[in-house]
């Protein structure tokens, strides 16, 4: 905050948003809208990325999906007729590369008039900067402390430590599954999430150096070639559900044996989501370790 009257916000591209007043009526990317209704700000409507369809994604939206906030349309049904319609005076995005808000095209934002602010979820931040910088916007858009859930989720690292740390603590493969040929391997050190267990000790099996930033995209036979003893299987809308995965020969044989647990790559920015996520986890290597 520059002064009394003025609202001020530098994103992670370097962009600094101003306002004559702090911003009231938010409206946000689905990940980032999670986020802030998890940090106690309620977005006057969500919109989805080029990956969503024409309802919004429970699982990206986490506890946003029963708030009945409306969402706007995804990717090229977002379009300005819709943004206009919610009368935003903030849009709050998410960027991958520090460069370029993800889901909302930069140009529609400017024609209204109304500043967007895009904060880094890529490979280059670490999870408590995410976290942090987000709780830093929700501050400056009038939310109030979370001590709460920041011990929550200082515990939920405790437990995942704890489970890793234990004689033959299972090996973990993250991905998302993209049909009965092939398959998207996460390259763990490429999301804030997975890096940071990395971090508490869990390991990882990652697929060889190649093509793809965030995924590695193989077949079904190279990935159950790499040994994992818990998958972690991408469960947002837009991956194939394990339910329709049972007819592929090496999907069976990847998991015969092995735990799948369900994983949200765009999991909300938030200590409770984070919380939430690292205590599954650390019942998930408890219950399948010394296999």
């Amino acid at each position: 905050m520059a002064d009394a009257e003025v609202w001020e916000f530098t994103d992670d591209r370097g962009v600094r948003a101003r306002a004559a007043r702090r911003p009231e009526r938010v409206v946000a990317y689905v990940r980032a809208g999670a986020a802030l209704w998890e940090l106690g700000l309620r977005p006057v409507a969500v919109y989805g990325s080029g990956h969503d369809g024409d309802a919004i994604d429970p699982v990206k939206a986490g506890e946003l999906a029963t708030a009945a906030v409306p969402y706007l349309g995804a990717g090229k049904t977002l379009d300005e007729h819709s943004l206009a319609g919610a009368r935003p005076d903030l849009i709050v995005d998410v960027t991958y590369d520090d460069r370029f808000a993800y889901a909302v095209d930069d140009g529609v934002a400017e024609r209204l008039g109304v500043p967007v602010v895009a904060l880094s979820v890529g490979s280059a931040v670490n999870l408590s900067s995410m976290l942090g910088r987000f709780a830093e916007l929700a501050t400056s858009l009038g939310a109030g402390p979370r001590e709460a859930a920041e011990a929550e989720l200082a515990l939920a690292e405790d437990a995942v430590r704890v489970a890793a740390a234990v004689p033959r603590a299972p090996k973990v493969l993250a991905l998302s599954a993209a049909g009965p040929d092939q398959v998207h391997l996460a390259r763990p050190e490429a999301w804030p999430e997975l890096r940071h267990l990395a971090d508490l000790g869990v390991q990882f099996v990652s697929p060889e150096p190649g093509p793809g930033v965030n995924w590695s995209t193989t077949t079904w036979e190279y990935a159950a070639g790499l040994g994992a003893e818990l998958v972690l299987a991408d469960s947002r809308s837009n991956a194939v559900p394990e339910r329709e995965l049972a007819g592929i020969d090496a999907w069976r044989t990847l998991t015969d044996g092995t735990a799948v647990e369900p994983w949200n790559p765009e999991l909300p920015p938030g200590a409770r989501a984070s919380a939430a996520f690292h205590r599954a986890v650390a019942h998930a290597l408890t219950e399948h370790g010394g296999h």
